[in-house]
């Protein structure tokens, strides 16, 4: 953005660099423009716009450039992002550090899941959560990637899968069942079928689009079909169960969820795929007791959420 970038000598290692520009910066790569960056900022566009162009200045090199779409990140901001994300995180973790003592149960808790999870499963469990300790807030963050815990760029983690770090605490809480279902109207007018043979040529299925992954999932459950024989195809889990439910075809849905989704039937109740869930932490954060207290409510929770008791509903 700035000419006089090419001329300006780079920031020396000792050189403190303000916070403000870093989160101008951040705005910027997460909205793509000034304007939208000012407005999630709630400052004027023209600071925005001096932000990053001091910015530039102190680091010698352009961050941005300008595109029909708005700004297009340089490969300098590119690599500059991980280590910006690392810096707002850690300031995230110091404010929540201080929200309250670490042996009160009040303060800021940070959790990360699943956009399923989030959008299905957690708001429950946060709302008994918070109706026994009405100190406490949650801040919910809904993404598949993993967020960092090691730069707390969240306090608890549910995950589907362990932790390979030695620095955090794991615990598997639970064991999902998934299973095929669909909706009673779908069912009606597209029938049963009888065994996974009848899926591929009969059936309107849901599937994921970019994710490799589910398609070993499927294999693994025993339905041999690839991509191109799903009917819908999204890498929102959200969505897949919003289609399930509308009637759009046959897709994978965590059992307990389904059983409180009264328009669903499970059909071939023998294809099945068993979900571990772990819970995760970092160990600093063990003292902290608010963190304690979602810790273990979480895990009762999710411990209750995928007992067998919840799958008892109707099969096809």
């Amino acid at each position: 953005m700035n000419p006089r970038t090419a001329t300006r000598p780079p920031l020396e290692p000792s050189a403190a660099l303000p916070w403000d520009l870093v989160a101008a910066f951040l705005s910027v790569m997460r909205t793509g423009s000034l304007s939208a960056a000012s407005r999630a900022l709630s400052v004027a566009q023209p600071t925005v716009r001096r932000q990053i162009e001091q910015l530039e200045e102190v680091l010698g090199a352009a961050l941005f450039t300008r595109s029909q779409t708005g700004l297009a990140p340089t490969e300098t901001a590119l690599a500059a992002l991980p280590y910006a994300q690392s810096m707002s995180g850690t300031a995230d973790a110091l404010v929540r550090s201080v929200s309250a003592r670490s042996t009160a149960e009040a303060g800021t808790v940070r959790v990360t899941c699943s956009e399923l999870m989030g959008v299905e499963v957690l708001p429950a469990m946060v709302s008994s959560l918070q109706q026994r300790y009405p100190l406490l807030q949650i801040e919910l963050s809904l993404t598949n990637a993993n967020e960092d815990l090691l730069r707390r760029e969240a306090d608890i983690a549910v995950r589907l899968a362990p932790p390979s770090q030695n620095a955090l605490v794991a615990k598997r809480v639970a064991t999902v069942e998934l299973g095929l279902f669909a909706s009673e109207g779908y069912l009606k007018a597209h029938g049963v079928p009888k065994g996974p043979h009848d899926l591929p040529a009969g059936h309107a299925l849901i599937g994921r689009d970019r994710d490799a992954n589910f398609y070993a999932l499927v294999a693994a459950m025993g339905i041999p079909i690839k991509r191109q024989g799903f009917a819908l195809r999204t890498d929102s889990d959200a969505a897949q169960v919003s289609a399930i439910r509308a009637g759009v075809g046959i897709g994978v849905c965590q059992v307990p969820l389904a059983s409180k989704q009264p328009s669903l039937v499970r059909v071939l109740s023998k294809v099945r795929m068993d979900l571990p869930v772990w819970i995760v932490t970092h160990e600093d954060l063990r003292a902290s007791r608010r963190v304690a207290i979602v810790f273990e409510h979480l895990a009762c929770a999710l411990s209750s959420y995928a007992a067998p008791t919840a799958m008892r509903r109707k099969r096809t």
